[in-house]
């Protein structure tokens, strides 16, 4: 006899009610949605940057193998630091804003100019560091730290703000000296979500983004192509073959792509027309290639790993392991709405790419590598930790049977 639907449902309901409910399942869910983010970008990398890299390599397939390569340092980066526990990521406060502090004061003094902004290190071959991106991992780190140690100690705006603003507010100069504007404000971003995710009082953040905003206006200000930038996000058209060119050809790439798109690797826009098709406008190829159904399947997927980056911070009792995914999810979160937000036109274009997605290892390990702390530390919250043991045992018992 045939079972009903309205019998089977209420099975299905509750067995992903468990899978939802089990100790591991954050852990589960931001390696799954990360690996999935990843491949994605890997694909689109490999359509959105043929033209490009035959141009320049003589290959259509040389930016694709590098990103291929920057994916498997990035995942044993993710995979290793999901081994460790948040003792040893406190332990390593310290070295890690040193080294960033240095990265960044360095690449004033050695750095080459890529796309007008004096922001990279060359190394060996393809491989260039960006310190801004160290930068955000380490302010993510130093604020999880600092802001644990004052849990429900902090009284006066002193314990609250010092000496996070200073740091972080050194940091942004430095970066805003190489001309990186996006991960100048990113920063910004991480730590004001890390104040709120602390509890910091609600009557600081008005004066916090009020400067912010007088800061932001000032540099807007100081540099013309910024303000050009902002003028041609108010109407593209003033400038359409000048700075409103980007956004517009981005726009024309998502309209033409339709609901399922034109086919995967068939973009017109990424021959020329379409300037950083493979990395700050992916998201406009994949409109173009796999349409409106494409470009929902990422935002769903990111969707996915910001809300098992943020469950982790609300179901977490330690202070720091809350504060470090506070700091990852505003990081990937806000990156992801100003990149995406830029391509559809609601935003100002600031360069940052779509994390996971597109083309950079400066951007891509990093990233992984804070996914993988956030592992690391869901594998170490207790339930998890029974669990874990539970398995484990059950394995060795099933080995000596």
């Amino acid at each position: 006899m045939k079972r009903s639907r309205t019998e089977v449902n209420p099975r299905r309901a509750s067995r992903l009610r468990l899978l939802f409910e089990h100790p591991l399942s954050t852990y589960y869910l931001l390696m799954g949605s990360t690996l999935l983010l990843l491949i994605i970008g890997l694909v689109m990398v490999m359509s959105a940057s043929s033209i490009e890299s035959y141009r320049v390599f003589g290959s259509p397939y040389t930016l694709a193998q590098r990103q291929g390569m920057f994916a498997v340092l990035g995942v044993i980066a993710m995979f290793l630091a999901a081994r460790t526990s948040p003792q040893f990521w406190r332990g390593v406060v310290w070295p890690v804003v040193g080294v960033a502090f240095l990265l960044l004061v360095l690449v004033l003094v050695i750095g080459v100019e890529v796309g007008g902004q004096r922001n990279w290190i060359e190394l060996y071959g393809p491989f260039r560091l960006q310190p801004s991106e160290i930068a955000k991992l380490a302010l993510v780190l130093f604020g999880a730290d600092l802001l644990a140690r004052r849990a429900g100690s902090a009284r006066t705006w002193q314990q609250w703000l010092l000496p996070l603003l200073p740091i972080a507010g050194a940091m942004v100069i430095l970066v805003l000296l190489e001309g990186d504007f996006g991960n100048a404000l990113l920063l910004g971003a991480i730590c004001l979500g890390m104040l709120y995710a602390a509890g910091a009082p609600l009557r600081y953040f008005p004066a916090l983004i009020a400067a912010t905003a007088m800061g932001v206006w000032a540099l807007t200000l100081a540099a013309p192509y910024r303000m050009a930038r902002i003028t041609a996000w108010l109407d593209p058209a003033a400038d359409r073959l000048g700075f409103g060119w980007q956004v517009t050809q981005g726009q024309y790439a998502l309209g033409t792509g339709g609901l399922f798109g034109v086919g995967l690797g068939a973009s017109r826009e990424k021959w020329g027309s379409l300037p950083e098709a493979h990395t700050d406008f992916i998201f406009p190829v994949i409109g173009e290639e796999l349409g409106l159904i494409g470009t929902l399947a990422v935002l769903v997927v990111v969707g996915a790993l910001a809300f098992a980056i943020f469950r982790l911070a609300a179901k977490s009792q330690d202070p720091f392991v809350r504060l470090l995914a506070a700091g990852v999810g505003s990081w990937v979160v806000v990156q992801a709405v100003v990149n995406i937000g830029a391509s559809l036109g609601l935003l100002p274009i600031t360069g940052l790419p779509l994390p996971l997605v597109s083309y950079g290892g400066s951007s891509l390990v990093p990233t992984l590598l804070a996914v993988g702390m956030l592992m690391g530390c869901a594998r170490h919250e207790p339930d998890a930790r029974t669990a874990l043991r539970r398995r484990q045992a059950a394995v060795a018992s099933a080995r000596l049977s």
